[in-house]
């Protein structure tokens, strides 16, 4: 429950999720969409009041033209020595009445509307502050409600935005483990939805059960070759032990015991491969056990054991994967090679060049000793340890120790204890 949660946290404070570039996205086009409608709505409602007062100007401009023509005098309320020169000169120069926004004054504007008549300048004036500050008020007003517009949009975004992530997370978790060997994994949409999405998991989908038919032709071609080989192999054993004594003969019979533990590891990888191996536990003396694993190998190993460890494990596979680790140390590596057994921690080290770059990445691959500074083999030794490692739940890793040489730890899981 507590990796869930941290998980979720994790992903909710993850700032590159698709979530928060959706809701990014939703809120950029929300502040988009707010400005478009404020500046139209600011740019309207100046116009409007323009327009408002350029009418009332006018109106109160045609009431002093209509007192001067017939009494000869002119109103106080507006002193054309104020007016902008350049409302002046238009005036002056076309002789009808001509209106100006004077904004020289934020806190006061004004709106002129100026007429020459008889050589005399009329002029009205018409204070906007009111029409202004009502502008300024519903420009506050829009960006107030686009700030709680937002503050509703994007969250909703955010969360609208969970399900198709919670989907590609799944699909993700999908892929790394059929990336990890578990063909069997599915993403399970089946036919639900018709979005990229579902394309994408019927695709996962698709490839994990291509894999798998795949792997599982490769498991039966190898398991039929191993099969057919074997008859005329013991045919082959059989002939080369009739042969004559001889340097010649010493050579075939030496390549044939290597065909034939050839054919062996193959049929012991597709049984490993088609997972068919189950392991028959037992408690067991760990120091003992390797140390006659270590015996039947006949190889120089130097064997330390810490305090008496117990482990419930299958004791016979526990004694392939040491022989095949203690085999492919010395093959591979140079003396001395040291076996560390530390409570259920079993630790092959050889003082050779170490394991390849390709093996630390990829772990061991079949018929690839990775370098050749390694020795010569096909590949196959540190396979079958891995393959029977994973039959009885323990793990087997792969390290090069700082000075030198490779080492390989098996880690062994289940109940364990120590005697005495």
């Amino acid at each position: 429950m507590g990796h869930a949660i941290a998980r979720a946290a994790r992903g909710l404070l993850n700032w590159r999720s698709l979530r928060w570039k959706i809701a990014a996205l939703v809120a950029m086009a929300s502040c988009a969409v707010a400005l478009a409608v404020g500046v139209l709505v600011h740019q309207s409602t100046f116009e409007r009041s323009m327009s408002l007062g350029r009418d009332r100007a006018f109106s109160e401009l045609l009431v002093v033209v209509d007192t001067y023509r017939r009494t000869g005098s002119t109103s106080d309320e507006a002193d054309p020595a104020q007016l902008p020169p350049a409302l002046l000169q238009q005036a002056r120069s076309t002789g009808q009445y001509r209106t100006w926004y004077d904004d020289r004054r934020p806190d006061t504007p004004w709106m002129w509307a100026v007429q020459q008549v008889g050589g005399q300048a009329l002029a009205v004036r018409i204070d906007m502050g009111t029409e202004m500050r009502s502008l300024q008020a519903l420009d506050r007003h829009i960006v107030m409600a686009s700030l709680a517009v937002l503050a509703v949009v994007v969250p909703l975004a955010a969360s609208a935005a969970e399900l198709p992530n919670r989907r590609l997370r799944w699909v993700a978790r999908t892929a790394r483990r059929i990336a990890a060997g578990d063909l069997e994994a599915r993403t399970m949409v089946g036919g639900r939805g018709g979005d990229e999405i579902t394309e994408i998991s019927a695709t996962v989908d698709l490839m994990a059960d291509s894999l798998r038919d795949r792997l599982l032709s490769e498991q039966r071609f190898t398991a039929d070759v191993a099969h057919e080989l074997r008859t005329p192999l013991m045919g082959l054993v059989i002939a080369a032990e009739l042969l004559p004594e001889s340097e010649a003969t010493e050579l075939v019979r030496g390549r044939v015991r290597v065909l034939r533990t050839l054919v062996e590891d193959l049929l012991e990888i597709s049984g490993l491969d088609a997972g068919a191996e189950r392991a028959e536990r037992a408690s067991v003396p760990l120091g003992r056990v390797v140390e006659e694993s270590v015996g039947r190998t006949g190889l120089r190993v130097q064997l330390m054991v810490t305090g008496d460890p117990v482990a419930d494990t299958d004791p016979r596979r526990l004694d392939r994967i040491i022989a095949n680790l203690v085999a492919n140390a010395h093959r591979h590596g140079r003396s001395p090679v040291e076996i560390t057994v530390n409570g259920t921690a079993i630790a092959v080290r050889d003082h050779g060049p170490g394991f390849p770059d390709e093996l630390l990445a990829h772990g061991p691959q079949r018929f690839r000793t990775g370098a050749a500074e390694r020795g010569r083999g096909h590949g196959l030794g540190l396979t079958i340890a891995l393959g029977q490692a994973r039959v009885i739940g323990a793990g087997l890793a792969f390290a090069n120790a700082p000075d030198g040489g490779a080492i390989a730890t098996l880690h062994l899981r289940g109940d364990t204890g120590s005697k005495g």
